[in-house]
């Protein structure tokens, strides 16, 4: 058992911009899986921070808790326009993953964001709680223990959700469910028809295409991955969901350009490169331990 010291200890290394992010992940994702309001709180109180990558991941984290507690502080969140789009992106994405039906009307009113990734991301999540209303029954674990932000297709036929997800005249919500589909159906076949997404005109959607990837943790996609994070002309949120998922991957071949990128101009990506080498020292058996599926890819992230 924890104890509150203990807790309140983990929860300053997060909120203290002067340590390492690393270990300011470490602290973050070890409150996740303690769980709690004094969790909860913690998370809450860092997203004064300057790093977007960081309060990227405290939403992630407070919407994979499932804790109705953090509704208000995400709301708060996605109804301030001075954060990163990125940042408010996830917000929508917690509130939609959390399943409380009380946050339609919030998911709705952003639906119609000028933010594009805002917009997608609300429209998804209002889609995700229809769903649940409609089948009055949560969609079947994911083998990654993660909760996504639509339910798989029921479709098996690789083929078939291939095109289903390169198809942009689909919704968003078939398209994502098409994804799943092949993450969870998994081998090198799912993955290169997942890599192809990375073409697509959605940055919102080829950045989950780059998360899903990094979950799976198959070579195959290194070089379509790689490719997207050198990309100057990338969106910073695929780049970086990109260069997270070389981390977790950690093959040698994906070594060279985390270590390249780990200087990028755009924080956000040079960030994602330093915590994707601590994730890669972590898999090749580094002498520190993460926290029980510290990185959302490998809890599977």
């Amino acid at each position: 058992m924890v104890t509150e010291n203990e807790v309140e200890a983990i929860g300053q290394t997060l909120v203290d911009a002067a340590q390492p992010l690393p270990a300011r992940f470490r602290a973050l994702f070890t409150l996740r899986n303690l769980g709690g309001h004094a969790a909860v709180d913690w998370i809450s109180r860092a997203f004064g921070d300057s790093s977007a990558l960081l309060k990227h991941e405290l939403a992630y984290c407070l919407g994979q808790m499932r804790d109705e507690a953090a509704i208000p502080v995400l709301v708060r969140v996605l109804e301030d326009t001075r954060q990163e789009p990125m940042v408010r992106h996830e917000a929508g994405e917690a509130l939609g993953a959390i399943g409380n039906p009380d946050v339609l009307d919030v998911l709705k009113r952003y639906s119609e964001d000028p933010v594009v990734e805002v917009a997608e991301t609300c429209q998804l999540a209002v889609k995700r709680l229809e769903w649940l209303q409609e089948n009055k029954e949560e969609p079947g674990a994911s083998p990654y223990l993660s909760v996504d932000p639509a339910p798989p297709a029921e479709e098996t036929d690789i083929a078939k959700l291939h095109e289903t997800l390169l198809d942009e005249s689909r919704t968003l919500f078939d398209r994502y469910r098409a994804m799943f589909a092949l993450r969870n159906l998994g081998g090198q076949e799912a993955v290169l028809a997942l890599a192809d997404g990375l073409r697509c005109g959605s940055a919102l959607f080829r950045h989950e295409i780059g998360y899903v990837l990094g979950q799976m943790q198959h070579e195959a996609c290194v070089p379509q991955l790689t490719a997207a994070l050198r990309s100057r002309a990338e969106s910073p949120m695929v780049r970086h969901e990109c260069a997270e998922a070389l981390g977790s991957i950690a093959r040698a071949s994906c070594l060279e350009t985390l270590r390249a990128f780990a200087h990028d101009e755009e924080r956000v990506v040079r960030e994602s490169c330093e915590v994707a080498l601590d994730m890669y020292e972590y898999e090749n058996g580094s002498q520190f331990q993460y926290a029980d599926g510290l990185c959302k890819l490998q809890a599977s992230a």
